[in-house]
């Protein structure tokens, strides 16, 4: 009977965890029916998407891409967030190039990590003794919480997977500490959530991890388990140390630095905005691009989620604090952080933490459902939860007073939906009342995205890259762009308008051209002050100007030291720039099909990016390329006098010189370009200029001690349970079976 009884809830726990994965599908569904965008939006059209196929480009020909020198400010990949170190993100790399409709890859993707993350919610809520329904109810939940789909599974991806790796780490790591798995889990899935090349999903793992050391003291009055928990956290922080070492000693020379710490209001999020969590028509007041009242239900949470708070036996729930107080550790201390500073060094804007809030949220609220709901005294509950919703309704009311009756439609709504989900507890016990919960999900998701249209963060870039490229001219070589794209009206942001001729963000990389800069949150910040370049590749009025400017120790040009071959000009940003003369050495080259948007200046004799490698200028030295690839230029020189060689290099840290294999110090022109004083009397000598990431050594011995150390703890684990097993084996035995066959 026992067998039997444990056979039911392991096929309900599969059955719940199906069903998640078809709660979450049936929402993105219904997030498309509303925007069929909506996963191809914002930082995905223009970062991520054209990134996977660029790095999948690479990785198809054999080569991981941590530096690419002709993307300039955009092109240390090992400061991006491109997840180069992530076996999983090397898969979606890989698959990229070969979709055409980016649209339908980065909805699939985002799928399919939604589906991961709705289950580490779902294991995590097990893991705390919630029932299935309930614990499905907070994974189905959960994806479609505000910040987690107006912003990281529609826009900002990386943020969206290393969640999906947290959640599954938080729950592989209460069954470490409570002796039911090993440590590999927590290793592989922390070290999955670090390396997305995310600065957020890290800090939150780590976050996490110690609540949950501390919550397991406090339940189990040990502390062993917890220590082990910590060793196997830290042995993945060890080895996701080589993804962060070149960001921060990179940071110096970046425009987001690594140090301030600042309080200001953007994207902080007051308290007072938890008590919307569970109003779908919710607009949240707090500062961002759109001023103070949001324009999408940013802190929303779940519709259930503050009147089920009526039917909680909180007698019995007060005795298991300890149990779950991880759970409430780990959501007061993002809650305290979304509410500033609003700058932590590299971690800005706290707004970006609400979906941790969400999480802790919801595993707290559907375990205390999922082992103390009560129906009993149902009068009191149902009165306690309308009073609820009475205060939601205030609280959305006050903060976006002009959408009064919007707000009481839905509370309206969500008094609905819970006096059907308790009559239906009542009549058919709680899988079918969380199934209604549930199956309420993707409608409310619909309506939200529905409602939040037009998006105010798409690009509107196209779908199809067979039809980008085809639509594009072709520019072979180094190309360098002068555009504003605040100049470009929504209207035009079509593959027949501005993107058949211009690009932004990463969109290059999609045309697989090579174009100076890209979509970069940590560009060079000299780099971006010579050429007035910002994050997103768009450029002032001054850098033309200022590209053509004569460096004054070289004398030559800056695009001559950059070796650029072309330069695209934006017609609406230089209307005149055809009527005046090319500069020496240039000429105006005519694009039929796409004069109306730019005007082209191409070098009278040709392009010089390929000539003689990387070398941009040679000074009293003879300097003959000898080998090229992006971390390395091998150059053979001859010099009486001595000289100095430039390159066609950003100096990022993590350069350094050789001649004939001895050290050579390096310096940098105009505090830009890599160059090497070669000394008088050198003939027929090797210079060797490599970059390696910063930190890379240390990164990589760190990483085989994190490797070595979850082997050690993963070898006294096997050991631990084989001698619980024979203990428990030995105390089994019946004692009269112990007495030889002959005494007896």
């Amino acid at each position: 009977m026992v067998i039997r009884s444990l056979g039911r809830s392991e096929r309900a726990r599969y059955q719940w965890g199906a069903g998640v994965a078809l709660g979450v599908t049936a929402g993105w569904v219904g997030v498309l029916l509303a925007n069929v965008r909506h996963f191809y939006t914002d930082d995905t059209e223009a970062q991520y998407a054209p990134l996977w196929v660029m790095l999948g480009r690479s990785l198809r020909e054999g080569r991981i891409p941590f530096m690419v020198p002709e993307h300039w400010l955009a092109g240390n990949y090992t400061i991006e967030e491109a997840g180069l170190l992530n076996p999983v993100q090397w898969v979606v790399n890989v698959l990229a190039p070969s979709v055409d409709n980016l649209l339908v890859y980065s909805t699939a993707v985002k799928l399919a990590f939604a589906i991961v993350l709705a289950l580490g919610v779902y294991r995590i809520c097990l893991e705390y003794g919630a029932r299935p329904a309930w614990s499905a109810v907070a994974a189905v939940a959960f994806p479609f919480s505000g910040w987690l789909l107006f912003f990281d599974a529609s826009s900002w991806f990386t943020a969206f997977a290393g969640t999906a790796w947290l959640t599954q780490a938080w729950a592989s790591g209460v069954r470490y500490a409570r002796g039911r798995s090993g440590p590999i889990p927590v290793f592989v899935f922390l070290y999955l959530a670090i390396s997305v090349q995310y600065v957020f999903p890290a800090v939150e793992s780590a976050l996490m991890v110690v609540a949950v050391a501390v919550g397991e003291v406090l339940y189990q009055r040990r502390w062993v388990p917890s220590v082990k928990l910590l060793l196997a956290a830290g042995c993945a922080g060890l080895a996701g140390l080589l993804t962060y070492l070149p960001s921060l000693l990179s940071a110096y020379v970046t425009w987001r630095g690594a140090e301030d710490v600042v309080n200001d209001r953007f994207l902080t999020v007051p308290w007072s905005e938890s008590l919307n969590a569970s109003l779908p028509s919710t607009l949240p007041a707090f500062t961002s691009w759109w001023g103070y009242v949001q324009p999408m239900p940013v802190v929303y949470v779940a519709w259930f989620l503050v009147p089920a708070l009526a039917f909680v036996d909180w007698g019995r729930a007060r005795r298991a604090w300890r149990e779950l107080s991880a759970v409430g550790l780990f959501t007061v201390i993002v809650l305290m952080w979304t509410a500033g500073p609003g700058v932590i060094g590299p971690l800005r804007w706290p707004a970006r933490v609400l979906p941790m809030v969400a999480l802790g949220l919801l595993i707290l609220v559907c375990t205390l459902l999922g082992r103390f709901a009560t129906l009993a005294d149902r009068s009191r509950r149902l009165t306690a939860a309308g009073v609820l919703v009475a205060l939601l309704l205030v609280r959305s009311a006050s903060a976006a007073p002009d959408r009064i009756g919007l707000h009481v439609a839905a509370a309206a709504g969500v008094a609905v939906l819970g006096g059907a989900v308790v009559w239906l507890g009542l009549r058919k016990g709680v899988a079918a009342a969380c199934a209604l919960v549930v199956v309420s999900i993707p409608p409310i998701a619909f309506l939200q995205v529905w409602a939040a249209q037009p998006t105010p963060m798409g690009w509107n870039m196209p779908e199809r890259r067979s039809e980008m490229i085809a639509a594009f001219p072709e520019f072979p070589g180094t190309t360098l762009q002068l555009a504003d794209w605040g100049r470009v009206t929504p209207e035009d942001r079509t593959l027949s308008g501005a993107f058949g001729s211009l690009v932004a963000g990463n969109y290059a990389k999609n045309l697989e051209q090579t174009y100076v800069g890209g979509y970069t949150p940590n560009g060079n910040y000299n780099f971006g002050q010579m050429l007035c370049i910002r994050w997103d590749t768009g450029v002032c009025p001054e850098a033309f100007g200022q590209a053509f400017a004569v460096e004054p120790t070289t004398g030559r040009r800056i695009v001559d030291l950059m070796l650029v071959d072309r330069v695209v000009l934006q017609n609406a940003l230089y209307p005149d720039a055809r009527a005046q003369p090319a500069p020496s050495g240039w000429k105006w080259v005519d694009q039929p099909g796409h004069d109306q948007w730019i005007s082209v200046l191409e070098r009278e004799d040709g392009p010089i990016s390929t000539r003689n490698g990387r070398v941009a200028a040679a000074e009293g030295v003879s300097a003959t390329s000898l080998s090229e690839s992006d971390p390395t230029s091998r150059v053979r020189v001859d010099s009486d006098t001595g000289g100095r060689v430039v390159f066609a290099r950003l100096g990022w840290p993590g350069y350094r010189a050789t001649l004939n294999g001895t050290p050579i110090d390096f310096d940098v022109v105009a505090k830009n370009f890599v160059s090497v004083t070669i000394p008088p009397g050198t003939t027929d000598a090797e210079l060797v200029v490599t970059w390696r990431p910063p930190g890379w050594k240390i990164g990589g011995a760190a990483a085989v001690l994190g490797l070595v150390g979850v082997t050690v703890l993963q070898v006294l684990y096997v050991r631990d349970r084989r001698r619980h097993a024979g203990d428990r084996a030995d105390a089994a035995v019946p004692p009269d079976l112990e007495t030889p066959i002959g005494a007896r």
